[in-house]
């Protein structure tokens, strides 16, 4: 963080994790230290956005980064650049998150996608420092994935939707999915909203019920092996309120291991996967620290590269 902030004498950088249930705002100042840290419910914009530019206005920021809950327009030549789109948070849906703290703070912006964000505060202090090609995968609510590689967060056409890639039911598993696009993708059988559905009750009460973590580590690791082949990280950081069960992540890796077969031929994931598969070295701050560091790029210019 430091060697991020060089030459930013005398700025005080604000980040926000934007979440579909919270609003996570942060400020760090020249020396990488939060200053500040609160969290916002997300109702509508209308009511949430004016609670954070108050408090943004109070630290008087030199830049903002927000990570966001998406779909979101990350292609900065876009008219409609900086816009959630079609979300799911319907009150949300077309609402220019970008242009309103613009507007409103007179500040650089940067932007990406919450879980790329995560994956940048991972890169660059996190369980992933020192990776030029790693993944943030975040198994709650819903599942995204936040994509690192050859020294860049991936955009492309949109951005990586790695939530929804489609993967095999189980022949055990008559739950017909809960994403209403995919009757398969991994978000749609994986995410907590996919277990609590399946079983008729939240993940905290189904502590006791092998066969919901057995299926569980089965999918996840499923789009894990998927991941693996398509990109080949150097380090996988796994969490989310599913994932907060510890137990699930040697399962993960014993299934990835026997789905990749010995294919893919590296130490990492043959004989010290428990170091490849790992939890956040931020916690849960990686959302929020990546989100800060999206601010010292948009305030240091496009050409810098943390």
């Amino acid at each position: 963080m430091k060697q991020a902030y060089e030459d930013m004498s005398g700025k005080i950088i604000g980040g926000l994790e934007a979440g579909g249930t919270k609003m996570v705002c942060g400020i760090w100042d020249t020396a990488g230290v939060m200053q500040s840290r609160i969290l916002i419910p997300t109702t509508t914009p209308e009511e949430t956005i004016p609670h954070m530019i108050d408090y943004f206005k109070k630290w008087k920021i030199e830049a903002l980064g927000i990570g966001c809950f998406g779909p979101i327009d990350l292609n900065k030549k876009s008219p409609t650049y900086g816009t959630i789109m079609r979300s799911p948070k319907k009150e949300w849906s077309g609402f220019n998150i970008v242009r309103a703290f613009e507007d409103a703070l007179h500040v650089p912006i940067g932007l990406d996608t919450d879980v790329n964000g995560a994956a940048l505060g991972e890169v660059t202090m996190g369980a992933a420092k020192g990776c030029d090609t790693a993944l943030y995968i975040t198994i709650g609510t819903g599942v995204g994935v936040g994509v690192y590689c050859n020294g860049a967060l991936v955009h492309g056409l949109v951005h990586p939707e790695g939530g929804h890639i489609l993967i095999q039911k189980r022949t055990d598993d008559t739950f017909e999915g809960c994403c209403s696009r995919h009757p398969n993708c991994v978000e749609g059988l994986a995410s907590g909203v996919a277990i609590a559905k399946r079983w008729g009750k939240k993940a905290d009460q189904l502590a006791d019920q092998p066969l919901v973590w057995e299926m569980e580590a089965d999918y996840v690791a499923q789009a894990i092996a998927n991941y693996i082949l398509m990109y080949s990280p150097q380090k996988i950081v796994l969490w989310g309120g599913v994932m907060h069960r510890k137990e699930l992540f040697p399962m993960i890796r014993e299934r990835v291991q026997k789905l990749l077969n010995g294919y893919v031929c590296h130490p990492q994931i043959e004989t010290d996967i428990d170091h490849y598969i790992v939890t956040p070295g931020l916690g849960e701050n990686a959302g929020l620290t990546g989100a800060v560091l999206l601010g010292v790029l948009a305030l240091k210019g496009d050409g810098y590269v943390i």
